[in-house]
């Protein structure tokens, strides 16, 4: 009896002991979901959905005419779920009625296999239950677009099982034309240039979308569950697309034919201080020319195109006029135990200020500075710092490089800083701030500010405009500004830019040839950087340009006039002809086709074909195939021949053509054009008779 008793009590025990602990098992089943429950399910969801980042569409930088200079463009990465319902209904029979064909189509579109190896590949990860498998990575929109028209993809997302992933792709339609100072948009490395300084605002907000983890580790979008990014804003800079492509273009040829290491040129427009272009140019690894760095904007050792500050400086203290005599020494000079010497020997000795200035001495600049500044430099240095030379242009461009303009107190200065600096060493100031200098003289002594964007723009509309902006209301007096346009002009009448005088117009400015130094080996390399900054036209200027190249070691040709020089003569003879002004003989006056007199130029046939079939009599010496002009005076009509298409290597006169014929004829001599404007052609930039190139481009006005 003691021993049934003692087994039914373990047996008890061990009973309630298993229903004690059932009992805390539930409670504590009960506990985690009815108390825990929100947190366990959202870790559950972390380990199966995740938030992915949707990136806006990055802004549009436009020029001033309205070209795309740096735009986004869609790219799609496909996929198909496989164990999507509707593709695998009834047994999978939509995908099996149309992988024959789906293939066919896929190795037609992206012509990388045969339809044979797409039929297998498919019916692999059908087989599979593949739920997120990649199809293509990175196809561009219009195949996207024609993919969309495919066999069992354009059923739907549902009952096909594909899915496309968007994102976009940077680009610049001009590829190479301002692409530093335009910048990159560049994945995993930093931008420069317009890119950089204004990305906050091209980038837009991103937005999210909520994926699903998938068997077999892939990751699936959930429909409906996205939060759309807000895009970018656009960027209208003041660019120029013709000008731009001329001062590229002229920049090209000069470092090619000099093979110098690198260079920039800047055009700026007089009275508003717009950059309507800015081409940097450097040697890359493979020895060809590409825009690898913003030398516009970096600081160096100007030369001769300093010398205007300089003169400015003891012309505006009444030291001296253009008439005072300085000795030039003969073109060698002692000071404070070092010898300052001319680049060309002249063996000049008494000459007036002005003709120092055009023969670019630096002895007679350096004597100037010398003797009138030596006791009290600063006097010197507040010049400069009025001439803003020891600032920031103000362009806001990210990557500009502080000037240097040492001052007495700097542990730098010695007793031969002050000569040197008035001939343009021992000071560094960048490109863009020579050229400001230049442009404020240009425009009766308005200093302006640079600037590169016109407006920040939000779907179409102007959210923000920037104008023009005036740094220094005046930078000298009337009467040492007309003295600096003298010298500046005589420098291109009879100076060392008397190469680039030109009979149609003026053009004033100074050459600047400066020593550079290669790291440690100093100055042994004859290493020479070729400058030139002025305006045009003289009398009437519209716009200003600095052209500045670094040559390489021991060139043959080096100084600013014979490199720098062409390069910017080559850019005001095509602006002057198309946007300033034209010869005579080849603009004329646009009359309206509706008056009784009148000019209009076409292939002849066509112009025969219109009079005779509204019964106009007409006098014709004019062939079929010739491009003609059809005058009128009055009642009287006369065809005549401006151009024979046989005749290929010479440039016809374009004046008065629909830009339709222009192109006709200049595509079919092998000759590239861009225009600008709208109607018929007022002005081009090859005159007439002139032998051309094939892909020369010619550059007209439209009127």
């Amino acid at each position: 009896m003691d021993i049934k008793k003692d087994i039914l009590w373990r047996v008890y025990l061990i009973f309630l002991t298993m229903l004690a602990f059932g009992f805390i098992v539930l409670g504590k089943a009960i506990y985690i979901q009815q108390v825990q429950g929100k947190y366990w399910r959202s870790m559950s969801d972390s380990l199966h959905v995740r938030y992915e980042a949707l990136n806006a569409e990055r802004g549009t930088i436009y020029s001033e005419d309205g070209n795309m200079l740096s735009t986004s463009i869609p790219e799609f990465d496909v996929y198909i779920d496989f164990a999507a319902d509707g593709l695998r209904e009834k047994n999978g029979k939509r995908f099996k009625e149309n992988i024959d064909s789906l293939s066919i189509n896929l190795a037609n579109l992206f012509k990388d296999q045969k339809a044979d190896i797409y039929k297998k590949e498919l019916q692999n990860a059908y087989n599979n239950e593949d739920r997120y498998y990649l199809l293509k990575r990175k196809i561009s929109f219009p195949q996207y677009q024609e993919l969309c028209s495919f066999p069992l993809v354009r059923l739907g997302r549902n009952k096909s099982g594909f899915i496309a992933s968007m994102h976009t792709k940077r680009l610049n339609p001009y590829q190479l034309l301002a692409n530093r100072t335009i910048g990159l948009a560049r994945e995993n490395a930093q931008n420069v240039g317009l890119e950089q300084t204004y990305d906050s605002l091209l980038k837009g907000s991103t937005g999210k979308r909520l994926m699903r983890y998938m068997a077999g580790g892939a990751w699936s979008p959930v429909e409906g569950s996205e939060i759309e990014p807000e895009d970018g804003k656009d960027i209208l800079t003041t660019i120029d697309v013709n000008i731009q492509d001329i001062a590229e273009n002229a920049l090209m040829r000069m470092m090619q034919d000099n093979q110098a290491e690198h260079g920039t040129c800047i055009v700026m427009e007089v009275k508003t201080g717009k950059i309507k272009a800015i081409a940097n140019l450097g040697r890359t690894p493979n020895g060809n020319y590409g825009e690898n760095y913003n030398y516009a904007i970096t600081a160096s050792e100007p030369g001769s195109t300093f010398k205007l500050a300089t003169l400015l400086s003891v012309l505006e203290d009444k030291h001296v006029n253009l008439n005072s005599m300085v000795n030039l020494e003969g073109g060698v000079w002692q000071v404070a135990g070092r010898t300052v010497y001319d680049s060309e020997k002249h063996g000049r000795t008494d000459v007036t200020v002005q003709q120092a200035f055009e023969l670019s001495s630096n002895v007679g600049m350096a004597k100037l500075a010398w003797m009138y500044y030596s006791n009290e430099p600063m006097n010197f240095i507040n010049h400069l710092k009025r001439l803003h030379l020891n600032q920031l242009s103000g362009m806001g461009l990210k990557g500009e490089t502080q000037p240097i303009v040492f001052t007495p107190k700097s542990k730098y200065w010695s007793n031969t800083t002050l000569p040197w600096m008035a001939f343009g060493y021992n000071v560094l100031v960048s490109p863009l701030q020579t050229l400001m200098l230049y442009n404020a003289v240009a425009n009766n002594g308005k200093m302006m500010k640079p600037y590169l964007v016109n407006a920040i723009m939000q779907d179409g509309k102007v959210i923000r405009q920037f104008n023009p902006a005036v740094v220094e209301e005046k930078i000298c007096s009337s009467e040492t500004l007309q003295q600096l346009k003298t010298c500046l002009e005589g420098v291109v009448l009879h100076g060392t830019a008397k190469n680039l005088k030109d009979s149609n117009y003026i053009i004033a400015g100074k050459t600047g040839t400066a020593l550079v130094a290669n790291g440690k080996r100093g100055y042994a390399d004859h290493i020479y950087q070729s400058s030139f900054a002025g305006y045009f036209p003289a009398d009437n200027p519209q716009y200003s340009c600095i052209v500045v190249i670094k040559n390489k070691a021991n060139a043959a040709k080096f100084y600013g006039a014979l490199v720098a020089g062409p390069v910017f003569k080559a850019i005001a003879d095509r602006l002057y002809a198309t946007q300033v002004n034209s010869p005579a003989s080849n603009i004329a006056t646009a009359i309206k086709d509706s008056s009784n007199n009148y000019n209009y130029v076409s292939i002849a046939s066509n112009l025969k074909k219109i009079l005779q079939q509204m019964h106009i009599v007409y006098r014709d010496s004019a062939k079929a195939s010739n491009i003609a002009q059809l005058s009128s005076t009055g009642q009287q009509y006369a065809i005549k021949k401006i151009h024979n298409n046989n005749n290929i290597n010479t440039m016809p006169s374009l004046q008065g053509m629909g830009f339709k014929d222009a192109v006709y004829i200049l595509e079919n001599m092998g000759v590239k054009i861009m225009a600008r404007g709208r109607g018929k052609v007022s002005a081009q930039s090859i005159m007439p008779g002139t032998v051309v190139r094939k892909n020369e481009v010619v550059y007209v006005q439209l009127n």
